[in-house]
């Protein structure tokens, strides 16, 4: 009877020690889902879900939504009397508003006339303020104004964060339980997936951050139009028209005569045989000989 118990207790022992030292990780079966391999995983080792629950997001929502998220774009066209000092005021004017001047591309035009594409950046609280600056460097010509609410990207992007995030710190924490070299390869690589998954969304969240908290203003400044036009009066253009139109005149002459050419032709021949026939007709017949 004492051997039986004894028996028994150590197979016991035995069930319970294999039962803690292996780790079924089948849960990284490719021919399974994720959230089959995990529930796999749960009931085999009572290791946590590595998958977020699809529970909404009601109770993120409020501590990701601290207020709107906008991005503000302006575009305006300025003419101004000298577009070189119209691009330093531009700098000190995105200075003064705790901005930086981000590009500025200058052309020259007919006459010696420039004109200048300048992009600023401007902290978003100084969006009002800089564009008010800007309208008194010169007479606006155009201005447009946009303001695009990224609000709802952006917390979808959080909560894949944070559900990313979760997902990696359950795998390395599974990846210390198992022991297996080909266990540790399916997990070192759902590992680097994820790590993937988040560097991105990380990469788009600060791209979101950096375009909400500088806004862009792109000002485009021109000198005014010369008298007689946006190209002056021209005579040697003058000239080139009429020696252009007399071309012109001449091509079409031309045109003119080869088109009728074929019918100047027929008229001709028509003309002629009808001289010639004409022509016999005036001379008179013969006149018979009278006898004695």
């Amino acid at each position: 009877m004492k051997f039986s118990l004894i028996l028994a207790l150590m197979l016991l022992c035995g069930l319970c020690l294999a039962g803690c030292l292996g780790v079924d990780t089948d849960f990284l079966d490719s021919r399974s889902s994720p959230q089959e391999s995990n529930d796999a995983l749960e009931k085999s080792s009572g290791v946590p879900s590595i998958y977020p629950t699809t529970a909404p997001l009601s109770g993120t929502s409020s501590s990701l939504l601290t207020g709107q998220k906008l991005i503000k774009t302006a575009n305006l066209e300025v003419e101004v009397k000298d577009v070189s000092l119209g691009v330093e005021a531009l700098a000190q004017i995105a200075a003064s508003h705790g901005g930086y001047l981000s590009s500025s591309a200058l052309s020259r035009g007919y006459a010696d006339r420039l004109s200048a594409t300048v992009t600023v950046r401007i902290p978003q609280p100084q969006f009002e303020a800089a564009i008010a600056a800007i309208k008194g460097t010169g007479t606006i010509l155009s201005e447009s104004v946009n303001s695009g609410d990224v609000t709802e990207e952006y917390i979808d992007l959080e909560a894949r964060k944070g559900a990313l995030q979760r997902q990696l710190d359950q795998y390395n924490r599974i990846l210390e339980k198992v022991e297996k070299v080909e266990d540790v390869l399916k997990v070192q690589v759902e590992i680097e997936r994820v790590q993937v998954e988040l560097d991105r969304i990380e990469g788009r969240l600060r791209y979101l951050d950096n375009r909400i908290d500088l806004s862009t203003i792109t000002v485009r400044l021109v000198e005014p139009a010369p008298i007689g036009g946006e190209t002056g009066h021209n005579f040697i253009d003058v000239i080139n028209e009429g020696i252009r139109g007399f071309l012109t005149t001449i091509d079409a002459i031309i045109i003119l005569f080869f088109s009728l050419l074929p019918f100047l032709i027929l008229g001709g021949a028509a003309y002629a045989v009808y001289r010639w026939r004409k022509g016999d007709a005036k001379i008179p017949p013969p006149s018979a000989e009278k006898g004695p």
